[in-house]
């Protein structure tokens, strides 16, 4: 009488399986793949390893081993050799390249999120793998490319019109014919139709002048760009010149920020605390008529002391005034590059991981995912500027640099500076001094 077997075989190798070690897990995988090989090169041989037969076409020659990397660790494939010809699994490996495509879209992925290669060479170790050297990490993270070339090369027309545009640049280290340099990365965001954030373009320049902005502008209109009333912006060299090149109709407002820090360089330090004083008043008026009268004001009562300060507020009024041309809701929206500086600083923390890129196509693989990741999360989120609001601002005249020109500009030193005493006084500061008694 045959004995009923007490124990499940499928049950018992399940359990044991789910208890085995990644070890034991690795090793059967690689028998397994390796037996694969080599029954499959018997059936291209015509008969089996060893065996004689007048059906054979071919012999073996020994092995080569290949290293693949896989979720369960690096395996050691055996791959049959053959005396004419060669034999090659296609369907498993793929000729120079040796990771698992599993393993490449996490590595993929680390690199986008700025994990430096010393932190993912010891991430793939953890999983068994003999190591990934810079060379196979920047191999693997080109699967990004054609994602990256398909968004910066997308029509623009269909979001547009974009009333506002954004633009700035970032210094980043190449290295290049033996020597490190450093190029520039210039990004320039917008506002659709939609009222949401756009990132509209990313271009790698030698240098930041005229020809590398006309370059980028010329790009973004090509590919539609277009319905820009405002272009934000610190004064890089040559921007100006290429947004009335490639933008015709677009006004320029010169970020405040940035233009407080170039009008501190020429002030006095002991006079920073009230000049900045003076020039923030200007931003707090209600409507565009006081912040052009405030912004008399305060060049009146820099003109009595700090000549050179006054002179250079003046020269760049139309520029950092180009604001009070549209609604006042959306001041703080177009007239700094504030709202760009956390896309900034989301791009510093990736490429720093980096420092020194290998070459500019990497700089545009990494800063490029940056971006569309970017551009993906403003798509999701809230409105940035309502549609009314946009609707108003598109209405504005075809040249807002000529409404700052025309705001107030009568300049009569007898006008009460109430104002601008006051924040003097509260400073304790000696700045009003000086000035006629019968204005006070």
């Amino acid at each position: 009488m045959t004995a009923v077997p007490s124990i499940d075989p499928a049950h018992f190798l399940d359990e044991h399986l789910s208890q085995a070690s990644p070890d034991l897990m690795r090793e059967l995988l690689g028998t397994f793949i390796n037996t694969l090989l080599s029954a499959q090169a018997d059936s291209v041989c015509g008969a089996g390893y060893g065996q004689r037969s007048e059906e054979r076409v071919n012999s073996r020659n020994g092995y080569r081993h290949r290293d693949l990397d896989t979720r369960l660790g690096t395996i050691d494939v055996e791959v049959p050799k053959l005396r004419q010809g060669s034999f090659f699994p296609e369907w498993l490996l793929e000729r120079r390249k040796r990771a698992e495509q599993a393993l490449t879209s996490v590595v993929a992925t680390c690199y986008l999120l700025g994990v430096s290669t010393r932190r993912m060479d010891k991430l793939v170790q953890s999983l068994g793998i003999t190591g990934l050297s810079k060379s196979q990490v920047s191999v693997m993270a080109k699967d990004l490319d054609e994602h990256v070339a398909e968004f910066r090369t997308r029509r623009l027309e269909q979001a547009g019109p974009f009333t506002f545009v954004a633009a700035d640049a970032l210094v980043l280290k190449v290295r290049e014919g033996g020597r490190v340099v450093p190029v520039h990365a210039l990004v320039a965001t917008g506002i659709n139709a939609d009222g949401h954030r756009e990132v509209l373009g990313v271009q790698v320049t030698s240098s930041e002048d005229g020809a590398g902005w006309l370059g980028f502008f010329r790009d973004l209109s090509a590919r539609g760009l277009a319905g820009v009333k405002l272009v934000t912006s610190d004064a890089h060299a040559g921007l100006t010149a290429a947004i009335a090149a490639t933008l015709p109709g677009a006004g320029w407002q010169r970020c405040r920020t940035h233009y407080a820090a170039n009008l501190m360089s020429i002030t006095p330090k002991s006079s920073w605390g009230w000049v900045k004083a003076l020039l923030h008043s200007v931003y707090d008026q209600p409507d565009a008529e006081s912040v052009h009268a405030q912004f008399d004001r305060v060049v009146d009562t820099l003109t009595e002391k700090l000549p050179a300060v006054a002179e250079h507020l003046e020269t760049a009024r139309a520029d950092i005034l180009a604001f009070t041309a549209f609604p006042k809701e959306i001041w703080r929206q177009i007239w700094s590059n504030n709202p760009s500086e956390r896309l900034n600083r989301e791009i510093r923390r990736r490429t720093d991981v980096v420092g020194i890129f290998p070459d500019r196509n990497s700089i545009i693989r990494l800063v490029g995912a940056v971006l569309a990741e970017q551009h993906d999360e403003w798509a999701e989120g809230r409105r940035y500027l309502g549609l009314d609001v946009l609707a108003r601002s598109q209405a504005v005249g075809t040249n807002c640099r000529q409404r700052s020109k025309m705001g107030p500009m009568r300049r009569s030193k007898t006008r009460p500076l109430v104002r601008c005493l006051l924040v003097c006084r509260v400073l304790g500061s000696d700045a009003g001094q000086g000035l006629d008694p019968a204005v006070a």
